[in-house]
């Protein structure tokens, strides 16, 4: 198996005791499933990882693309989701869910 262009990291809260808390994990459940359906019906080649807290919970929900580096704040909903896929595709992230 190829090794994938890019990853998209998703955080998922989890902390060193293993306990969810946050805002990530609070608001993207079912996410994963979403992204990786966007990912195979716009052909993109991404893999999906789901992670421990990414440390940016007052911007939360957080998604990282790499290798690009791009972190994305409020990806808690399917048009932020949306755009941010838009972005990796036109190789510009969108500015409005762009962490600076």
């Amino acid at each position: 198996m190829a090794l994938p262009q890019q990853q998209i990291l998703l955080c998922q809260s989890f902390r060193v005791n293993g306990d969810p808390k946050g805002i990530c994990h609070k608001q993207t459940d079912g996410f994963a499933q979403y992204i990786e359906e966007e990912i195979l019906d716009r052909g993109l080649d991404m893999q999906i990882i789901t992670t421990g807290c990414l440390k940016q919970c007052e911007s939360g929900p957080i998604m990282v693309i790499q290798p690009e580096n791009w972190w994305f704040k409020n990806i808690g909903s399917e048009e932020a989701i949306d755009a941010v896929l838009d972005g990796v595709e036109d190789n510009s992230p969108p500015d409005e869910y762009l962490i600076k």
